[in-house]
């Protein structure tokens, strides 16, 4: 059994830090749509952590990158988009969260393993194998 991939252990760690997070956020006052980005993001990385983490981590890991130096440019109480305000806190956690995502994505192996983690054979073996049993 082969250990999981970085971008398997991200999408299982931060998709519920995430989720947490935003449910969290509710309660606090924050910004609505900051907290459902972090509950959006938080589901699809439980959700995907079985089937597609590496599409996770890089899509996510892009998006917080992108959210989080983007905020970090803007003065405190500006908004990004109209929608997202900028706050160092919140834009230090998202920028830190996607760079993570990010080096999961690229430590992970590009489609050598299947959905229920096991590798997947190439095509020429399954052809041959096909053949040889017909």
């Amino acid at each position: 059994m082969q250990p999981p991939s970085p971008a398997r252990l991200y999408a299982t760690a931060a998709g519920p830090v995430l989720f947490v997070l935003g449910v969290v956020g509710f309660f606090h006052g924050a910004s609505f749509w900051l907290n459902m980005l972090y509950v959006t993001t938080g589901s699809l990385g439980v959700f995907l952590a079985g089937t597609a983490p590496r599409g996770y981590a890089l899509g996510v890991g892009a998006l917080l990158t992108a959210l989080g130096t983007w905020g970090l440019a803007l003065d405190n109480g500006a908004e990004i988009l109209g929608l997202l305000p900028s706050s160092g806190s919140d834009d230090a956690i998202a920028l830190i969260a996607g760079i993570a995502g990010l080096l999961a994505a690229a430590g992970s192996p590009r489609g050598s393993f299947s959905s229920r983690g096991a590798k997947k054979e190439p095509r020429e073996d399954s052809e041959a194998r096909a053949q040889a049993v017909s």
